[in-house]
């Protein structure tokens, strides 16, 4: 056997315990859930095959309306965090006194169990002892308690500050490592010419940063599309189904309603809507990176 075989059989070999992994815990839940969205599968005991039934009943009104709010609170969720992560590891960034303590201050929403930090923020939001409607009344903002999740347009915001809340600071902290890469000869070049500090970073932060923020964006985007515990947690998809996005609507139909068939349709659809967004993603990349480009 040639010394490059014996090479390629050795490689194989240690690649073979990771490839069964990946078929094992990826590509056999995905094709059975793709096999299963064709039945009627459900607590009966007998499943029979339906074809495309169950892809004709997701496309209704009431299911369009979902996929719409979901890629709002998707959209207001990620570019916030963006947006907040940006500023944050700028200021941390910052020469001031006490840095050291400001960077660590914004880890307790990560390091705090997501399902505490989100019981929490229900208590605030809660009408009658919430501290966020006495703040109001006490202010003179509000004449009397405000049930920030018992009503619909309410609810979805306080759904997408608490999303926000827990997805900054690994924002924060992934940004501020981008901006600390960046060479210091270029600001201390530019302050030399006399540029401001808005000007620097306009032009050395920002575009240097550019493959930090589209990479942290697709990772959070994935994550905030497919986040269930939030709004579970807070709402459950009410009142009245003005917080239920495609991942509620996903879990009611599959577990809440026993429906497998038509969940499984379901999660079928959240993973093409991924899979065009990340095939998106990469095109964007390339176009970004002249070396990929060429």
């Amino acid at each position: 056997m040639s010394v490059q075989r014996s090479t390629f059989i050795f490689a194989c070999i240690l690649l073979l315990p990771a490839v069964l992994y990946v078929l094992a815990i990826v590509a056999y839940p995905l094709v059975d859930t793709f096999i299963l969205s064709f039945t009627d599968a459900s607590l009966r005991k007998t499943t029979n095959w339906v074809g495309w039934v169950n892809y004709e009943k997701i496309f209704n009104a009431r299911f369009v309306e979902v996929i719409v709010r979901t890629f709002i609170w998707t959209f207001f969720s990620v570019a916030l965090k963006m947006v907040i992560g940006t500023f944050g590891a700028t200021m941390l960034n910052a020469a001031v006194p006490g840095r050291s303590l400001f960077r660590l201050l914004t880890m307790p929403p990560w390091i705090v169990p997501m399902a505490i930090g989100i019981f929490m923020w229900g208590w605030m939001y809660n009408g009658q002892f919430g501290m966020i409607s006495g703040m109001l009344q006490r202010f003179g903002l509000v004449d009397g308690p405000v049930a920030f999740l018992a009503y619909g347009n309410t609810a979805f915001w306080a759904t997408i500050i608490t999303d926000v809340w827990i997805g900054v600071p690994l924002v924060t902290i992934y940004f501020l490592a981008a901006i600390q890469s960046i060479p210091k000869d270029l600001y201390e070049a530019a302050w030399t010419d006399g540029a401001g500090r808005w000007y620097r970073f306009r032009r050395i932060t920002l575009p240097l940063m550019v493959p930090a923020i589209i990479t942290m964006s697709m990772l959070s985007l994935i994550a905030t599309f497919n986040s269930f515990d939030i709004i579970w947690i807070l709402t459950q998809g009410g009142p009245t189904g003005e917080t239920t996005t495609m991942i509620i609507d996903t879990y009611q139909t599959a577990i809440g309603s026993k429906k497998y068939g038509e969940g499984a349709a379901r999660a079928v659809l959240i993973c093409i809507f991924l899979s065009l967004f990340c095939f998106a993603y990469f095109r964007v990349t390339r176009r970004l990176n002249p070396e990929k480009r060429a």
